[in-house]
């Protein structure tokens, strides 16, 4: 099997390392932080450059503006995001929504929303996990989000979303919810297009400690045309599962640049760090412990890129997106703490970049819901499969 890049996959690997690598610096991520506004860091023209060079449309068709390269060059944007922690929602608009609008999607909404992210104009999210009451709630394909059909072939959302990521920012956001006819029975789920401004629609900031905030979306009655329904009768619970798998694996693939990123710094700490007139390096249990981060980190890089492969690929890909999600979430939380603890005090110096890199591997942990729930549903997974 050849696990190498194609040509072009290579091209955009080599686009996007540079862009990330000149304009994502340390001095410019503390720029951004110092004038973020209420919605959160975010690095305008880092995206216009991103959409400048057409990497923000690289696995969209290209009847929209788009390449037409698959997921995996996607993710290879997503990775280069991820080794620098560049403020910017690249997994949000490109896996979370423009994905789901692309392989779903009508012609006319396809050409409405995905435009506008190929060019950098329009910007996307999706909003899985439910609030009900105070308890957050993941997503799956029995949302608690409903949506009632209207004669005139309108959509009446009512519900509250929590955890949504860049909503803030967002143009807007793709929605699920449990459709039901006008005598309240189920017909099952459907997922809904629905723009930030909408009446109706309030959006409240969760703040976080990683710095990126994130948003509780209350919708109180949002009337929506049948044209914000994605796919217009397409099955409501294969876009969920949609945006599950491939959102996951996007996230995976951002932590194995996150780990990369982390361990190099590391690296080259110990190098140049010296007790006892020799580099902190050459001692034994700072050799092991910075081994294990590399087996830790390769380890997310091998098993985020084979979900990674197989969802572009159109194949099954459920255990492999179950255990990418696990090394993901177990194994980035062992490689940021390993790094911190090899620095030193330096290690949670504000005015060091090591410190960005644990703050998000915090928030894609959280995003996908913790190792031991990777276990359980690869669990589930192995046990319904037959001997």
């Amino acid at each position: 099997m050849d696990f190498s890049y194609s040509e072009e996959q290579e091209a955009v690997r080599q686009l996007a390392g540079q862009i990330f690598g000149d304009r994502s610096t340390h001095d410019r991520l503390k720029e951004i932080e110092a004038t973020a506004g209420d919605d959160g860091p975010f690095d305008r023209e880092l995206w216009k450059e991103l959409a400048g060079a057409g990497l923000l449309g690289i696995h969209l068709g290209e009847d929209v503006g788009g390449a037409g390269l698959d997921f995996v060059a996607a993710c290879l944007v997503i990775e280069a995001a991820g080794r620098t922690a560049a403020y910017v929602p690249v997994v949000e608009t490109m896996a979370y929504g423009a994905l789901p609008i692309d392989r779903f999607g009508t012609d006319a909404q396809r050409k409405t929303w995905l435009t506008g992210v190929a060019g950098g104009e329009t910007i996307l999210t999706a909003a899985m996990a439910e609030l009900v009451g105070e308890v957050i709630l993941p997503g799956g394909t029995e949302p608690v989000t409903t949506a009632t059909a209207q004669d005139d072939g309108s959509w009446v959302l009512s519900g509250t979303k929590a955890c949504v990521p860049a909503a803030l920012v967002a143009d807007a956001i793709l929605v699920p919810a449990t459709c039901r006819a006008a005598d309240g029975s189920s017909t099952g789920p459907g997922v809904f297009i629905v723009e930030r401004g909408a009446d109706g629609v309030t959006l409240t900031r969760q703040t976080t400690t990683t710095g990126r905030p994130e948003a509780i979306v209350e919708l109180d009655g949002v009337i929506v045309g049948v044209d914000r329904l994605v796919g217009e009768g397409a099955d409501g619970a294969a876009v969920i599962e949609c945006i599950t798998e491939f959102a996951t694996a996007a996230l995976c693939v951002e932590e194995a640049g996150v780990c990369a990123t982390a361990l190099e710094l590391t690296a080259e700490y110990t190098k140049t760090r010296v007790q006892f007139e020799k580099p902190i390096a050459t001692f034994q249990a700072v050799g092991q412990r910075a081994a294990d981060a590399y087996v830790d980190t390769e380890a997310i890089r091998l098993t985020a890129w084979q979900a990674a492969a197989r969802l572009a690929a159109g194949l099954p890909a459920s255990s492999e997106v179950a255990i990418a999600k696990y090394w993901a979430a177990e194994g980035g939380q062992r490689v940021v703490h390993a790094a911190s603890h090899l620095h030193g005090g330096v290690g949670v110096d504000r005015d060091y970049p090591l410190h960005r890199f644990f703050l998000l591997t915090e928030q894609i942990e959280l995003t996908l819901g913790g190792a031991n729930e990777s276990l359980r549903r690869l669990g589930r997974i192995l046990a319904d499969e037959p001997v």
